[in-house]
């Protein structure tokens, strides 16, 4: 009786414990959600390169098995521009970015980069996107202050800050990452369709920090 006794207050005390620990966790993260939402100007460190001129593309051209899909793609991106890449589905955007990326793709043409390039890219798809919030800032290697000031920027709302990943929404997954992209000092930011289940407040607020800071 007296060993049935004793192991169930253990078992109690490692309850109470664990219960403890929890709502400390939670205080912790109500208190840091706080900070950021009194936090009115958000900060984006990006790299300054030694040459003015990142990419330059001459003749670029896409195919798809034998289709050609894009020719004679050129552009020079320097150093605080902002280009876009536009055309429909399949027109071989994704295939240029990767390229760019170092990525193999089908097609031919001349792509110059400038040496020592850092740069940090939001694919399409979201789909890589699991595990904790937690596991995802420290594999990214994020500053966990900042990467949340640019969620609430983002209008993230608080309970999803404690879902799994992969049981975000889409438009919720495309913030996370644009805010971790936002995190990272690079040279450039290639996002691609980073307007993809994206509402018009955080629109809006992407605007703002592109205006705000020019980075490339």
């Amino acid at each position: 009786r007296s060993y049935v006794g004793e192991k169930s207050r253990r078992m109690q005390m490692r309850r109470k414990n664990l219960e403890n620990r929890k709502e400390k966790e939670i205080e912790e993260k109500e208190k840091l959600l706080k900070n950021i939402e009194k936090e009115e100007k958000l900060q984006m460190q990006f790299l300054h390169h030694e040459k003015e001129v990142l990419i330059r593309a001459e003749g670029l051209n896409v195919r798809y098995g034998e289709k050609q899909v894009c020719n004679n793609v050129d552009f020079v991106l320097k150093q605080k521009d902002c280009l876009v890449l536009e055309g429909k589905n399949g027109s071989g955007k994704s295939s240029i970015l990767k390229r760019i990326l170092g990525e193999k793709t089908e097609g031919d043409g001349t792509l110059f980069l400038a040496s020592g390039l850092k740069i940090s890219y939001v694919p399409q798809d979201t789909g890589g996107l699991y595990g904790g919030m937690e596991s995802f800032i420290n594999k990214r290697e994020l500053d966990k202050t900042l990467f949340f000031q640019f969620l609430r920027k983002f209008d993230f709302s608080r309970e999803a800050f404690d879902r799994r990943l992969e049981e975000l929404s889409e438009g919720q997954k495309k913030k996370i990452l644009l805010a971790a992209s936002l995190c990272e000092q690079a040279h450039l930011y290639i996002w691609d369709e980073p307007l993809n289940y994206i509402g018009i407040y955080t629109r809006m607020q992407l605007e703002k920090l592109i205006l705000s800071y020019r980075p490339t």
